[in-house]
């Protein structure tokens, strides 16, 4: 089990403040992950490189109803969490609850910010661009796999 590597906001801003004084960089994305694709799995990894350890903040269930609507999530949040977790370029995964990650990036301070491919540093929510300027953060947009999303994956499900 990977338990372990399922943390709170707080347990995550020690480990950040631990690796700023061993000279480490945090790299912390965040997304609801809901049913985990190949696009995530490399996304997750190619975020994994960019530092020395990788930090999800995962979607609450309520969240991600308030992001994708009813129906969603598929899977809850415990499990979206074990499944993060469980993959090797994954160091720590923390749930938040929050329909913006504002709150989590402002108590972990991350060294870097990964977002996908359908964002510009331009279009990330002007709050947390305040609060990712304020800890000095490098933001970092990533290719997204072309054809793979849950949203996709959805569509395909629903066919005849």
């Amino acid at each position: 089990m990977h338990r372990g590597r399922i943390l709170t906001t707080e347990a995550l801003s020690g480990i950040r403040d631990d690796m700023a004084r061993a000279g480490q960089r945090l790299v912390f994305t965040n997304g609801c992950f809901d049913l985990l694709h190949v696009g995530h799995v490399r996304y997750l990894q190619q975020a994994r490189e960019l530092g020395h350890a990788l930090a999800v903040g995962l979607n609450s269930d309520r969240s991600v109803r308030e992001l994708k609507g009813d129906g969603r999530p598929i899977n809850a949040e415990d499990d979206r969490a074990e499944v993060v977790a469980a993959l090797g370029c994954v160091d720590y995964v923390v749930i938040f609850d929050g329909k913006r990650a504002t709150d989590i990036l402002r108590a972990v301070r991350p060294h870097v910010y990964a977002k996908g491919g359908d964002y510009t540093p331009e279009s990330l929510d002007p709050d947390e661009r305040a609060v990712l300027a304020a800890a000095g953060a490098e933001v970092r947009i990533l290719p997204l796999v072309p054809g793979r999303s849950t949203t996709a994956a959805l569509e395909r499900m629903r066919r005849p």
